[in-house]
């Protein structure tokens, strides 16, 4: 299996298995790619993902090859060269297609002509001998068998389901769906209003290796939703010319050649050309599934890794027309100290009363930075708090996504921090928490709520699920956890924790005060050896006695920092502080069986900066002065935000009530097959106005000149 998942992925085998090795005694994927690169050949987390996951398919595979085995040797039809074929095919389809002249099946069309005695009629027109076969089908006419059309007939069900479950024949017809099958969609009769949405797919033919995952997504979802109708085949003529040819022998007799003729197309047609289809598009529908969830992801990762701007005091305004504004004030650990409506815009107009509530809530609480959610009134909402004087006091004011503000707000986790809140007043909450810092409020939602996917309701839920919770895994610790800090359902996600470990952690922070160094962690109740181990180096503590509770530095490794202080005469804060100090570190010194030059060169790394952010800090961003859809007109440049980024391309925040879409092919001069290459969730740009069709609210731009 080691070789196999080295040779599938193109890794060196032997780190491979020290991958494995170190998964199976409960290691994560953040802990071995940041805590023992020597072991992993210094792997990063996708590639440590990846073999994780191939090595669980390749259990799986070999699982589904002991059950076959067992149920053909029940049969007692296991010969050792069968028995051979199965435990050397490790493709699912074809370990599926040795298999199938074994399955148990129902009662089919073949299996009631054999209960008829019809099997040796049926073996007369497959050996293709004889040319006498209807003289030959009068001696099977019986009290079950009435004529001799009967009796054929169910001799070519029988050779039917042989031609269905003969190796080469599906490799045949696989071959056929593999390079020239086709997918056409249409719409489905008096649909064309209901389905304006689909409308590029009313007419759809192409090759399936050329439709684009989005593409197949959404006529997969209009088919669903009874819009479109869909079919996927190669060309039927083609396809049963080459059955032909493989089944009938040459000298076959013409009266023989009928019957096998009609039994290899009804094969084709009742058998092989379902299962085959629904095994393509299965397949491509995984395909799309896996390229969507990766796109989704890089989002998500990039939104959860967006910039903070830092512990300050905040006043949070989450906007609204006919019910106000409702505004927070938030203290610097986000904490909620005061909260209250406001109605600056219409139809209300109370600009003179929020003006005086806003510059007496920013007196009072001394307030550094004012977030504004970007949903229904942000625009208007914003422009009030810019056009308010707040004297000497220096205010920044930021535009903030509110997606998934309202989840949270409604949610579990939002009613357990806010009892005695209403959901206007956690949405408030929210919006401000997550200027301050995007992860720590933003792993407390359903990521597929959070509004940075596509299709994330049509792919497979489990395998979405699986790949964002590791996303918010892998940010939560390439950014680290202050212990202190930390809320419940942040800690949750710190590599070895869990849900369990978690709240253990804040009810341990609630008896007995903060965390004073990282070995208090273990006191918590039932948090061991092998959690401590994966979550410490990931854990923060600032103010700590110790320095390297702060830092990256894994605990495992404190010996070798206070060896090397020692050597060079000094104290650990001293080479914190000094950078002269450092560079006196002669590292192959410190090699050992544990620690080799990848995780020392980390370690001094992590001494330059200790506990740093790796995210860079928040910065205000100003729009163009656009009210609406209408204020646009082609060829206009404008500033711009990516808020989400498809297969296709990526959406811009112009700062109206629409986003732009900015196609792939208009991103730059060369090809450019996936976005992400080019841009980035959350990245400023200008962007040019290509087209506005503003029947369907849609707004096509460009970045190319």
């Amino acid at each position: 299996m080691i070789q196999r998942i080295s040779s599938i992925l193109n890794l060196n085998a032997q780190s491979v298995s020290r991958v494995i090795e170190l998964l199976k005694e409960g290691s994560t994927i953040p802990f071995i790619a940041r805590y023992r690169k020597e072991q992993s050949g210094g792997m990063d987390e996708v590639q440590i993902m990846a073999i994780r996951d191939e090595w669980e398919r390749q259990e799986e595979i070999e699982k589904r090859q002991a059950t076959i085995l067992k149920a053909i040797e029940e049969q007692g039809k296991l010969t050792d060269e069968l028995a051979d074929r199965i435990k050397t095919t490790f493709d699912l389809n074809l370990l599926e297609d040795i298999y199938l002249p074994y399955k148990k099946k129902r009662q089919t069309r073949a299996q009631k002509a054999r209960e008829k005695g019809l099997e040796p009629l049926a073996d007369l027109i497959w050996e293709q001998k004889t040319r006498t076969i209807e003289k030959e089908a009068e001696k099977f006419i019986n009290e079950q068998v009435f004529s001799v059309e009967e009796a054929l007939e169910g001799a070519r069900d029988i050779i039917a389901e042989r031609v269905n479950e003969h190796e080469k024949g599906r490799a045949i017809v696989r071959e056929h769906f593999e390079k020239r099958s086709r997918f056409i969609a249409e719409l489905v009769k008096d649909k064309e209003k209901e389905a304006a949405n689909y409308k590029d797919y009313f007419e759809f033919d192409k090759p399936l290796n050329k439709v684009q995952p989005h593409q197949l997504l959404a006529i997969l979802r209009a088919e669903s939703e009874g819009f479109l109708r869909f079919n996927l085949a190669p060309n039927e003529e083609f396809v049963l010319q080459d059955l032909d040819g493989f089944f009938l022998k040459r000298n076959c007799p013409e009266e023989m050649e009928e019957h096998l003729l009609d039994a290899i197309e009804d094969s084709y047609k009742r058998l092989m050309r379902p299962s085959i289809s629904t095994e393509f598009l299965n397949a491509a529908k995984e395909k799309a599934d896996d390229y969507s969830i990766h796109i989704f992801a890089e989002n998500l990762r990039q939104l959860l890794l967006a910039s903070p701007l830092g512990s300050c005091r905040v006043l949070a305004l989450d906007p609204g027309y006919a019910s106000g504004c409702k505004l927070v004030c938030l203290s610097e650990t986000g904490d909620l100290l005061e909260n209250t409506i406001i109605y600056p815009t219409p139809p209300h107009n109370k600009t003179l009363d929020a003006s005086h509530k806003v510059l007496s809530l920013v007196e009072k609480h001394k307030i550094e930075a004012i977030a504004v959610g970007n949903g229904t009134a942000g625009r208007e909402t914003e422009a009030f708090v810019k056009g308010l004087k707040f004297g000497d006091r220096k205010i920044s004011i930021f535009l903030v996504n509110e997606s998934g503000a309202s989840i949270y707000s409604a949610s579990e986790i939002g009613r357990k921090e806010f009892p005695n809140e209403d959901v206007t007043v956690r949405g408030a909450v929210s919006i401000g928490r997550r200027l301050v810092d995007p992860l720590a409020e933003l792993v407390k939602i359903d990521p597929k709520s959070i509004g940075v996917g596509q299709y994330q309701h049509d792919v497979d839920q489990k395998k979405l699920q699986n790949k964002l919770n590791a996303v918010v895994e892998s940010c939560v610790n390439a950014v680290g956890v202050d212990l202190n800090t930390a809320s419940e359902y942040l800690l949750t996600y710190v590599s070895g924790l869990g849900p369990s470990l978690a709240h253990n952690i804040v009810e341990y922070r609630k008896t007995n005060g903060a965390f004073k160094s990282r070995k208090e962690l273990n006191k918590v109740a039932r948090l061991g050896d092998k959690a401590f181990e994966q979550a410490a180096g990931f854990l923060r503590i600032r103010q700590a006695k110790n320095p390297l509770d702060n830092s990256a530095v894994h605990p495992e490794a404190y010996s070798v920092v206070e060896q090397m202080a020692k050597d060079l005469n000094c104290k650990v804060e001293d080479l914190i502080k000094s950078a002269e100090l450092r560079k006196q570190i002669e590292l192959r010194k410190y090699v050992n069986d544990k620690f080799g030059l990848p995780t020392l060169h980390d370690i001094v790394k992590e001494l330059e900066k200790p506990g740093r952010d790796p995210r860079e800090t928040k910065r205000a961003f100003e729009f163009a002065n656009i009210k609406s859809i209408d204020d646009l007109s082609e060829g206009m440049s404008l500033p711009g935000i990516v808020t989400n980024i498809a297969a296709f391309g990526a959406f811009v925040d112009l700062g109206i009530k629409q986003n732009g879409l900015i196609h792939k092919s208009k991103m730059s001069h060369k090809f450019i097959q996936d976005p992400n290459e080019v841009l980035k969730l959350g990245q400023e740009l200008e962007v040019t106005v290509v087209s506005i069709d503003k029947d369907r609210d849609r707004i096509q731009l460009s970045l190319i000149d």
